[in-house]
C-alpha cells in the first residue's frame, strides 16, 4: 500500500511540473505573440515629431526657475510651483486636481558652525544645515573621524564617539576597500545617533567648496542631534589633522519645524477599454532652498509635464488610465508620494495601479529600467522600435530596485516600477546636487526634448500592451524580493522593514 501510494504521489508530482512546464511555455508564446503584435511604431513616430518640434519643457522649466525660484515644500514658492503646473496642465486640456496633504515640515533659520585646537581657539567654516536637524541646537564636543560613517567604522571606533561629534565621509572615501557599502546620508546619521553622537559632520565628495543640502532623517521626523556639511578640501584637511591632534567643534543652529500644507498636482487620462487599470507617471516638483532646482528636479518634473502636453496635443488614447503626477515635499521625507499612496490604501485603490513610472533627475535615458526582471521583453522590444528612429537610444535595459525617491513608497506595496536607464546628468551637473549651483544653465535643451519623448513613448506602450506580465506582489513575495535587492538592511535603519 506504501508502495502505491509513492507511486501515486511521484505520478502526482510529475503531472504537476508537466502542467508547470505547458503553463510556462503557453506564457512565454503569449509573451513573444504580445512583443510581435506590440507594433507602436506609427506613434512612436508621430511622438518623435511632435516633441522634436514643440516641446515646451525647455521653455516652462526657465520660465519657473526664473519666476518663482526654488520650489521648498510648504513655502510661498513653492505654492507658487504648485498653482503653474496645475494651470499649465490645464490649459492642455487635461482634467486637474490638487491632492492636498499635511505634515510636519522644516526649512533652516540660521547656522554658524566653528573648528579648532580646542574649545576656546575656535575658527568658523563654511557650512549648511541638513534638513530634520532640531529646532534649537548649540553643541560643542571633541570630533571623532569614522571615515565612511558604516556600522563597522562604528564598532572598530568602540564607543568613542559616544558624547562627541562625528566626522563622516557623504559617500564612500577613496580608497575604501572593494564593495563597501554606500549608504544614504540619513542611515549615517541614524548610525550616528545609535552609538550616542552629540553630532554629525558631513563631508561633501565635490571639490570647490561646494555645499551640500538633504534631509538626513530616515523617517522625515526631527533627528535629536545637528546635522551639518562642510566642503570637501576643509574636510579631508580637518581628518589629517585628526590623525595627530584632537580637534573640538561648536555647532549652533535654529530650524523650523512645524505643520505645513502642500498639494500634489495630479493631471488625468482616463484609460478607454481598461479605465479601473492605472499607470502613474510621476515625479517631484518641489527642490531644496539653495537654487533653483533645475537639474533636481525640474528636468524630470517638467518632463513629465510635457508628455502630459504630448498626449493632449496628439489626442493620443489609452487602454488604462494615465496619471500625471507632480508630487511635493520628496525632498523631505518623500512626503507627497507616501500621501499619495496613503490615500489609495484608504479607498482600496492601490491594486488598480499597474505600474509606476518615476522621473527623478531623469535626462536623456539610452533605454529603460524597472523593478521587474520579467518586463525585459517588453522593454527591449519596444526599445527596438524606438532604436529604429533614432540610434543614440541604445535600448538599454536594467532591472533592480533602490530606494529615495517617489517610486520608494509604490516599490514597498509591491507595485512594479521603472523609468530611463543609462542617464546622465546635462554639463557635469552631478557635482551641484541639492547645493546652489544647481540653476537652470546647467540644463540642455535637446536632452530634455529627449527625456520627454522616449519617456512618451514607454508610457504610450505600457498603457495600451494587452497584458502587462507583472502584478502587484503578495507581503511574503515582496518580502524576498526586497532582500534580494539588498535592501531589508536600509529598510531596517529607516524603521520601514516591517517583517
Amino acid at each position: 500500500m506504501k508502495a502505491f501510494f509513492s507511486l501515486l504521489i511521484c505520478s502526482t508530482a510529475i503531472s504537476a511540473a508537466a502542467q508547470t512546464s505547458v503553463q510556462a511555455q503557453v506564457q512565454t508564446q503569449i509573451q513573444v505573440q504580445q512583443v510581435a503584435q506590440d507594433d507602436f511604431m506609427p506613434v512612436f513616430k508621430e511622438i518623435n515629431t511632435d516633441v522634436q518640434a514643440n516641446s515646451k519643457a525647455y521653455s516652462n522649466l526657465k520660465f519657473a526657475t526664473e519666476s518663482i525660484g526654488h520650489r521648498l515644500t510648504g513655502s510661498e514658492n513653492g505654492e507658487k510651483a504648485e498653482a503653474y503646473v496645475f494651470q499649465l496642465l490645464k490649459s492642455y486640456g487635461y482634467d486637474v486636481k490638487y491632492q492636498p496633504f499635511e505634515v510636519e515640515s522644516w526649512s533652516r533659520i540660521s547656522n554658524e558652525t566653528k573648528i579648532g585646537d580646542s574649545e576656546i581657539e575656535l575658527k568658523k567654516i563654511n557650512s549648511v544645515t541638513l534638513a530634520h536637524s532640531p529646532v534649537k541646537a548649540s553643541v560643542m564636543a571633541e570630533l571623532v573621524d569614522l571615515g565612511n560613517g558604516l556600522e563597522a567604522d562604528y564598532i572598530k571606533d568602540a564607543g568613542k564617539v559616544k558624547g562627541k561629534i562625528a566626522l563622516v565621509y557623504l559617500g564612500v572615501l577613496p580608497g575604501s576597500p572593494e564593495k563597501t557599502p554606500y549608504l544614504h546620508r540619513s542611515e549615517k546619521a541614524a548610525i550616528a545617533i545609535q552609538h550616542g553622537a552629540s553630532g554629525i559632520i558631513l563631508i561633501n565628495g565635490v571639490k570647490g567648496g561646494v555645499l551640500l543640502t538633504g534631509t538626513v532623517s530616515v523617517t522625515g521626523k526631527l533627528i535629536p542631534i545637528p546635522a551639518l556639511c562642510i566642503g570637501l578640501e576643509e574636510g579631508m584637511t580637518l581628518k589629517e589633522t585628526l590623525k595627530s591632534k584632537k580637534q573640538y567643534a561648536s555647532l549652533n543652529m535654529r530650524n523650523f519645524s512645524g505643520l505645513i500644507k502642500a498639494r500634489n498636482v495630479i493631471a488625468t487620462l482616463k484609460g478607454t477599454t481598461l479605465p479601473e487599470e492605472k499607470i502613474v507617471v510621476g515625479g517631484h516638483l518641489d527642490s531644496w532652498d539653495l537654487a533653483t532646482g533645475a537639474i533636481d528636479n525640474g528636468i524630470g518634473s517638467f518632463a513629465i509635464i510635457d508628455m502630459a502636453r504630448t498626449f493632449k496635443k496628439l489626442n493620443l488614447k489609452t487602454a488604462r488610465t494615465l496619471e500625471f503626477v507632480l508630487f511635493m515635499g520628496e525632498e523631505q521625507g518623500l512626503l507627497g508620494s507616501k500621501a499619495y499612496v496613503a490615500a489609495a490604501q484608504k479607498q482600496n485603490a492601490l491594486d488598480k495601479v499597474r505600474f509606476m513610472l518615476n522621473y527623478d533627475m531623469a535626462n536623456n535615458p539610452k533605454g529603460f529600467s524597472t523593478s521587474r526582471k520579467e518586463m525585459k521583453g517588453l522593454f527591449t522590444a519596444w526599445g527596438s522600435q524606438i532604436n529604429q528612429l533614432d540610434a543614440g537610444f541604445k535600448n538599454i535595459f536594467y532591472a533592480g530596485a533602490g530606494l529615495h525617491s517617489d517610486h520608494q513608497p509604490f516599490l514597498l506595496e509591491g507595485i512594479p516600477t521603472g523609468g530611463g536607464a543609462g542617464e546622465a546628468l546635462p554639463n557635469n551637473s552631478g557635482p551641484f546636487y541639492h547645493s546652489d549651483g544647481d540653476v537652470f544653465a546647467l540644463v540642455d535643451d535637446q536632452e530634455l526634448r529627449n527625456t520627454v519623448r522616449f519617456s512618451a513613448m514607454l508610457v504610450y506602450a505600457l498603457a495600451n500592451t494587452p497584458n502587462i506580465p507583472v502584478s502587484r506582489q503578495s507581503d511574503e513575495v515582496l518580502k524576498k524580493f526586497l532582500q534580494e535587492n539588498n535592501l531589508e538592511v536600509p529598510l531596517k535603519i529607516a524603521g520601514e522593514w516591517r517583517w
